[in-house]
């Protein structure tokens, strides 16, 4: 129909590709065990449903999810006189999207600046790819033609400066640093020398010795960033590594703890059984995926689609029903 085709024009044939290669690991593993419980239990017992909560909590899909999930799968079960496992797996994909989308879409689009720069800020624990983060950003809004600045707020790392210098000139962007200086200091100075650029993306400390210590820290970066564009940071990302499964759902709620998150950013997604971690950040933080990290190079960062992902979670693009 004609609304398949808008959602087609928007998502781009290479786009489901990424995805597909991207849940790889964790629709095989998901797969080939929803197969394995069809073939055990010809019909839907007690013991069914609990093997089933099992797989979808090795998915990382996250237990609270998984629970209201199995609850409206029995619910539907009785209602539609559902009999068989084979069945009933297309009412998962779609139970799926349900829970997901929750009645309020999330939205995967960044926030802009009408007037004057973009302030990005990034976020998050140490060794996640925060960093290379920034950077493919950095490639794709520079691919656009933009005018892009990173600052690197990192101070304490040792090779964090490197590090994003490296990506501003991998990725075209300008870079602003001060060795050794306070975060919030550099923020400032940074930003005031930014104001004619479209985007500033800026980098954080991922490590700091308590959260007491990093909230004060990112609250005296936030306030910095209002002294000199009041309606910044437009959009503050989480980046978290994929495979970290269900220590990554405890980073986000610590950081949603401490300081306002719009956005998370998954990385390393190409490299994880657990995929479902999507699924289990946006249902219990209502916090919406905004980018996936699918590989290694500097284009692969995907802008994040719900729909897609859960129909990649089921199946690989050539077995798709039809409607999806």
């Amino acid at each position: 129909g004609s609304e398949m085709c808008i959602r087609d024009s928007i998502f781009t044939k290479k786009d489901i590709n990424e995805y597909d290669k991207a849940l790889e690991k964790t629709r095989n593993s998901f797969t080939s065990k929803l197969g394995n419980l069809s073939k055990k239990y010809k019909e839907l017992t007690n013991e069914y449903f609990e093997e089933l909560e099992e797989i979808l909590i090795m998915a990382d899909i996250g237990v609270d999810t998984v629970v209201k999930l199995v609850d409206r799968l029995k619910r539907r079960v009785k209602e539609e006189k559902i009999t068989s496992p084979e069945e009933l797996k297309e009412i998962i994909v779609d139970e799926m999207f349900i829970i997901y989308v929750d009645g309020d879409i999330l939205t995967n689009k960044i926030n802009t600046n009408k007037e004057g720069p973009t302030v990005l800020l990034f976020v998050g624990v140490n060794g996640v790819g925060k960093t290379t983060t920034i950077g493919k950003i950095a490639y794709q809004l520079t691919s656009k033609g933009k005018k892009v600045l990173l600052i690197a707020g990192d101070t304490f790392r040792a090779g964090a400066v490197e590090q994003i210098q490296e990506w501003g000139r991998k990725s075209g962007a300008d870079v602003y640093y001060k060795e050794k200086a306070d975060p919030a200091s550099v923020v400032y100075d940074g930003l005031k020398k930014g104001l004619d650029y479209d985007v500033i993306l800026i980098d954080t400390a991922g490590r700091l010795q308590n959260k007491v210590n990093l909230m004060n820290e990112l609250a005296k970066i936030n306030k910095v960033i209002k002294q000199i564009i009041p309606s910044a940071p437009h959009e503050t990302l989480l980046v978290i590594d994929a495979t970290t499964g269900q220590n990554g759902i405890s980073q986000a709620k610590n950081f949603k703890e401490i300081t306002d998150i719009t956005g998370i950013v998954l990385t390393k997604m190409d490299g994880t059984a657990k995929g479902g971690i999507a699924v289990a950040i946006q249902s219990e933080l209502g916090i919406p995926v905004k980018y996936i990290g699918v590989g290694e190079t500097i284009d692969d960062l995907q802008k994040f689609d719900s729909e897609e992902f859960v129909n990649a979670l089921f199946y690989r693009e050539e077995e798709r029903p039809w409607w999806h």
